[in-house]
């Protein structure tokens, strides 16, 4: 835990929880790399945001997370990423479980349907935890990779 990259960023939606979620990460030792938006009056597409993240994650390692009003299109967005499992997380088990046994290196939320003291539950949750590497999930995750290997040609 800490003192790791986090990529953050958020469409116009999310501005406000971004921040939130940004100032904990602060708080726990890790380096959070906000990749914008900087305000919420301007509209702003939320797969360009989720690209940025992505690439930052495929290419440089760390992890992401990413804000929008569900979550859900910036994870479908950043899903299309090689090496990026990204993980719309809406409680703190989902977000566990998303790292301990998919290693997700990205976390969607939706800040039209969490609270801010839920969402950060959750991203300290997701934060905190590590994937497992029981072999069960390590032969999974050789699946996704080879799923991956077949689909992004």
């Amino acid at each position: 835990m800490g003192n790791d990259v986090i990529y953050i960023g958020s469409d116009h939606a999310g501005y406000r929880l971004k921040l939130k979620i940004k100032r904990l990460l602060e708080r726990t030792g890790h380096k959070a790399v906000d990749v914008g938006v900087n305000d919420d009056r301007k509209r702003y597409d939320y797969p360009k945001t989720a690209a940025k993240v992505a690439k930052k994650v495929a290419d440089e390692g760390g992890r992401g997370i990413l804000l929008c009003g569900t979550g859900l299109g910036e994870a479908i967005a950043a899903n299309k990423f090689k090496g990026v499992r990204a993980a719309n997380c809406f409680n703190e088990y989902t977000a566990r479980m998303s790292r301990e046994h998919n290693d997700s290196n990205v976390l969607c939320l939706g800040a039209r349907v969490l609270g801010g003291k839920e969402a950060e539950k959750i991203t300290k949750a997701w934060v905190e935890a590590d994937f497992s590497k029981e072999e069960r999930h390590i032969r999974r995750l050789k699946q996704i990779k080879d799923i991956e290997k077949k689909a992004c040609r």
